[in-house]
């Protein structure tokens, strides 16, 4: 039988852990600041649900919203002074930014002991060597959630389709962590449905409607859909056929409710974590 692996329950149980947390702390609570530059529609969405997920387990919640037309030296500005105020833990930039704002240069502001993204280089670096930071909250949620379902990540073989900064390689970090044989796939990669079938776990992270075909998948194999798109009939559907896939799969992330869910919770957890580093000082 195929197991769902429902990344909005499992949110739900790290999001009421914190909670409980949370009320047990002495002190300042956790604080979250968000940087938003210009009016992106469904950044506006993030930032909501961001601000209302923190409110929900306790978390002081703030909102900087800068005009898209800002110039590099002003936000580097906003930024140093959320570096220096001790009420804040965690600062996030939502992405995307204008054109004439690097992302690269924005992430590296942030101090690393409050990059709750884990896109600094200070914590690229920790994840790449093993060692204790900050790491990107997708892939940290997908990890936390194969945990919670008790699948077994030593010694399989792991494919990541996709080589993003923001999942694709610091999933394949994380999954090395856990003694996974770790391959990234990608658009230049040769054989790629062969790839695909000779995975014990699969995991899609391209944007592409339904790419990832019954056919392509191990029987048995555990199926990790981070796409989030919409179809010819405007349904939302993920970067995996579903309903074909979930036929020979032994477990199944569905679109929506899977993986989307994770990345709040996980940003949460990283603010949390964020804190009690800060106050260790």
């Amino acid at each position: 039988m195929t197991l769902v692996l429902s990344g909005r329950k499992y949110a739900g149980v790290v999001k009421a852990s914190l909670k409980n947390r949370v009320s047990d702390l002495q002190g300042l609570p956790p604080g979250l600041t968000v940087i938003m530059v210009g009016d992106d529609p469904a950044s506006k969405v993030y930032v909501a649900a961001k601000e209302k997920a923190c409110k929900k387990v306790g978390f002081n919640s703030h909102v900087i919203h800068l005009p898209a037309e800002i110039s590099k030296a002003d936000i580097l500005s906003v930024i140093d002074r959320l570096n220096a105020d001790c009420a804040v833990h965690g600062i996030l930039v939502q992405l995307p930014l204008p054109d004439h704002i690097p992302a690269g240069l924005i992430a590296s502001a942030v101090l690393p002991e409050k990059d709750v993204d884990g896109f600094h280089p200070v914590n690229v670096g920790r994840l790449w060597r093993g060692e204790e930071g900050l790491f990107p909250c997708t892939p940290s949620g997908i990890v936390g959630l194969l945990h919670h379902h008790d699948i077994r990540m030593s010694g399989k073989k792991a494919l990541i389709v996709g080589r993003s900064n923001i999942v694709g390689k610091p999933m394949a970090a994380l999954l090395l962590r856990e003694n996974c044989t770790v391959t990234v796939a990608h658009s230049r990669t040769a054989d790629l449905t062969g790839q695909c079938r000779d995975a014990d776990i699969l995991i899609v992270a391209v944007g592409k409607p339904e790419m990832v075909q019954r056919d392509w998948v191990k029987p048995g194999a555990v199926v990790v859909d981070v796409g989030m798109n919409r179809n010819s009939d405007g349904k939302l559907v993920g970067d995996v056929a579903y309903d074909d896939v979930f036929a020979v799969c032994s477990a199944i992330t569905p679109v929506p409710g899977g993986v989307g869910p994770l990345t709040i919770a996980f940003l949460l957890e990283n603010t949390f974590k964020a804190r009690a580093k800060l106050l260790a000082k």
